[in-house]
């Protein structure tokens, strides 16, 4: 873990309720895609979001939620934007969690992210295409409703790289115009899989989320060992 400045570059609505934000540290950065930075709103108060952006790029990339029914969020977002007024750099502490990418794994992979939980995961699909790996993966977006799907044209795009890689969102409320998959995003996954036995699965959303991931993907076949959450530590 390393404590560090970063300035406030950006600060973009990509929907009504979640914020690009782009950081740039004082220094270089080591971390590894998957791992996560605290933002120190106070010595007392450090808040986790998943780094969205791969290692070796000069900005790190945040994926903020900022409705009000989230304080925890949005709080911090407001920090982030007072800084940037201000021109004041932010403390983050960057490097943390265990659920980063395993690169050197050559089983198949599947991503499952919930919401705001896509920025874990959009930095693993990152890695992958950049280290040209040549493995299936199977990329699940779950939100709410469809205009969640900020960067929908993005994974489209990374999915059409490699004819190995595949990204399937799933709407839980769709509207009628909606022609993709529906309901749970982990259930879309049970049904497309048998067995979950040969994968390594990653997995990032709210922790009640996580919990029911673990558990379904464990009875289908999956291996606990070769699933990997940072929720997974403290449920």
């Amino acid at each position: 873990m390393t404590t560090i400045s970063c300035n406030v570059d950006l600060i973009e609505a990509l929907t009504p309720t979640v914020n690009r934000v782009l950081l740039t540290p004082a220094q270089p950065v080591s971390f590894a895609s998957g791992q996560y930075l605290q933002l120190c709103l106070s010595e007392s108060d450090k808040r986790p979001f998943s780094i969205a952006s791969i290692p070796g790029q000069s900005q790190l990339e945040l994926h903020i939620g900022g409705a009000v029914a989230d304080p925890y969020a949005s709080q911090a977002l407001a920090h982030l934007m007072q800084q940037h007024q201000l021109q004041q750099p932010v403390q983050a502490e960057i490097g943390l969690g265990n659920a980063q990418f395993r690169a050197d794994s050559e089983r198949p992979l599947i991503l499952l992210a919930g919401g705001t939980g896509f920025s874990y995961i959009y930095s693993i699909a990152q890695a992958i295409a950049a280290a040209r790996l040549d493995r299936p993966v199977f990329m699940y977006w779950g939100v709410r409703e469809h205009s969640a799907l900020y960067h929908a044209d993005i994974m489209q795009a990374w999915a059409a790289q490699n004819s190995k890689y595949r990204f399937i969102p799933v709407i839980q409320n769709p509207d009628d115009s909606w022609q993709g998959r529906s309901g749970m995003v982990h259930e879309a996954v049970l049904n497309d899989f048998v067995s979950l036995e040969a994968y390594d699965i990653y997995v990032a959303g709210p922790f009640a989320m996580a919990g029911v991931v673990r558990s379904a993907f464990i009875e289908q076949g999956a291996q606990r060992e070769h699933m990997f959450a940072d929720a997974f530590a403290y449920i």
